[in-house]
């Protein structure tokens, strides 16, 4: 999925409707006592992320621009200690059952980022690559999805990163500034070189980017602020060049704090180590059952080996032409609904799921397929999209990346992504109503990207032999991450050896191999370890349910209340389900 594990969820009480928008009934007297705690942690994170803000629907922020101004760091964490205390005295006053669960999570949210802001600060040179801040802060102002009247907000917004509008500098001068203070700091670990050339060389498709979706917004009048601004990070980029370049790191490993830090950001409670064992063990496991599956579509199929890598080499030659791959998704969710229904797992909505190809920019920015939630506040009818990428225009070779537009990998994808994956789970959270603190607050890559690797396993019985050989290969990708991730990050396991165990053992083409070991290198360390963790631990919560209501348990009943409970970190999720959903059934 997931870019949704980089933002922060926020909102604003006097542009929202509860964050159940669009739900019928009314909100919950506790959820409106919840979101009015909520909204002072949303204002304070808004002033200095703004675009985050309005990219989940607070509307209020659609025309701030990120805060670059001098002691930013400062300000900002003189704010979210003192809201921290704030909460904490709330919390020690609070009787509601359910709002002191979304006080904890809001009290958790500010300590972890207390400690991360403390922990980058004292070892690493922030690197801010402007060109791909205004891009996503523009982006998301432009979706198609915004009604005409938000889209016109980024035209302000557009003024204000360019400086053209009075009392703002250009956030590339700014950016420039804090990077000059920041280079004059003794001792601090440079920014990956990888990481910086990446930006360097994706900021001309960012920029042609932005320009596309001004055009088809069908809106006038930001043809001179862009070019500004394209001057203006053009001359920042050369500024990066000359200063930032010298002075990045050639060795991926993150300090051995930060990298732990960053595990406990996306919901992982173990040490890398852990980890490791973990998922080394369970990558055996799962690679031994993907032969028995591929010894028996070679034997059918009368295939020259029976090797699992030959056999889904073999699957990939059913590429989809690129103008029937959205025809065939959709067809393929619609097999996957029937399935849900005819054996009574998940409850489904009437409306059809959102499909779409990656544009250029998107592509750049997120090389393999993602989940493009929809806004959280605010909403009035949109929905999350299935975003599909044919390209990484960061590969180093021109190796066609056939990872997803093959006849089998459409199962499993569609399921991960689509239904009953994220699709289903962030629209769940719009339909029903969800507090702000659940629905925004304790968003992490574990009880997210948990969620659609259940979702995968949950669709393996009733898929055909040639789709469970791939969507156990997509399981095992996900294992190789819990090993590789922490492996590079450790200084055991260098990209290049990541990048050749992930082509040979898990089959990935060289594009998407090179988008695997990018993320765990520096676009997102740590983080492709969450969807193993968060699978593991929502199994689990599911063999407890089970033992624990015997002939009682029902997997339709058990998959919707998870789904009505957002998106909770796990330990929150398991006190839900042994209060909530298994304790009343035993009493019965």
């Amino acid at each position: 999925m997931s870019q949704a594990g980089r933002t922060l969820r926020l909102a604003t009480l006097t542009t929202l409707l509860l964050a159940a928008s669009i739900a019928t009934a009314a909100a919950p007297a506790w959820v409106a006592k919840s979101d009015a705690y909520a909204q002072p942690v949303v204002k304070d994170t808004g002033k200095f992320q703004p675009e985050d803000a309005s990219s989940l629907g607070s509307e209020e922020f659609d025309t701030a621009v990120a805060d670059f101004k001098p002691r930013d760091y400062e300000r900002q964490l003189a704010d979210t200690e003192q809201r921290l205390a704030s909460l904490r005295r709330q919390r020690a006053a609070e009787k509601d059952p359910k709002v002191k669960q979304d006080l904890d999570i809001l009290i958790t949210s500010r300590e972890q980022k207390i400690a991360s802001m403390k922990l980058e600060r004292q070892y690493l040179l922030a690197y801010v690559n402007v060109g791909e801040v205004v891009f996503e802060g523009l982006r998301s102002l432009l979706d198609p999805r915004n009604k005409p009247e938000r889209q016109k907000a980024a035209l302000v917004r557009l003024k204000r990163y360019a400086g053209k509008e009075a009392g703002y500098a250009p956030i590339a001068t700014l950016a420039r500034a804090r990077g000059e203070e920041q280079l004059a700091r003794k001792g601090l670990v440079g920014p990956y070189i990888g990481e910086v050339e990446e930006g360097l060389n994706n900021n001309p498709t960012y920029l042609e980017g932005i320009a596309d979706l001004f055009r088809k917004a069908n809106l006038t009048g930001w043809e001179a602020d862009v070019d500004a601004l394209k001057q203006q990070i053009k001359d920042y980029d050369d500024w990066t060049r000359a200063k930032i370049l010298p002075r990045t790191r050639k060795e991926v490993r993150l300090p051995e704090k930060v990298y732990a830090n960053r595990l406990v950001n996306v919901g992982v409670d173990i040490s890398p180590e852990q980890m490791i064992e973990r998922a080394s063990f369970d990558f055996q496991e799962v690679r031994d059952q993907m032969q028995v599956v591929a010894n028996t579509i070679a034997a059918q199929r009368k295939l020259p080996s029976a090797d699992y890598r030959d056999v889904i080499r073999e699957l990939k030659k059913t590429s989809i032409p690129a103008d029937q791959l959205m025809p065939y998704y959709r067809a393929r969710v619609k097999e996957i609904e029937d399935v849900i229904r005819k054996h009574d797992l998940v409850t489904l909505p009437d409306r059809a799921a959102n499909i779409r190809v990656a544009t250029p920019a998107e592509a750049a920015r997120s090389p393999a397929p993602f989940m493009s939630p929809p806004r959280m506040i605010g909403n009035t009818g949109e929905y999350g999209e299935f975003v599909i990428p044919l390209a990484n225009p960061n590969a180093k070779s021109t190796s066609k990346m056939d990872d997803f537009d093959f006849e089998a990998m459409a199962w499993t994808l569609a399921a991960h992504e689509a239904r009953p994956g994220h699709e289903l789970q962030f629209a769940s959270m719009v339909e029903q109503g969800m507090s702000i603190a659940r629905a925004n607050f304790a968003f992490n890559s574990t009880n997210v990207e948990g969620w659609g690797l259940y979702s995968e396993a949950m669709m393996l019985p009733y898929m055909p032999a040639e789709a469970q050989l791939v969507s156990l290969n997509a399981r095992l990708l996900r294992m190789a991450r819990a090993m590789l991730d922490p492996s590079i990050n450790l200084g055991r396991m260098t990209p290049d050896a990541a990048k050749q165990f992930l082509m040979h053992e898990v089959v990935l083409s060289e594009p998407f191999a090179q988008s695997e070991v990018d993320r765990y290198s520096y676009r997102m360390p740590g983080q492709a370890t969450a969807y193993y963790y968060g699978y593991v631990k929502l199994r689990a919560l599911k063999t407890l349910a089970e033992i624990e209501l015997g002939d009682k348990f029902s997997l339709k009943a058990f998959n919707d209340f998870v789904i009505a409970q957002g998106i909770l970190p796990p330990a929150l999720l398991r006190q839900a389900v042994e209060q909530d959903f298994i304790a009343p059934k035993k009493a019965k």
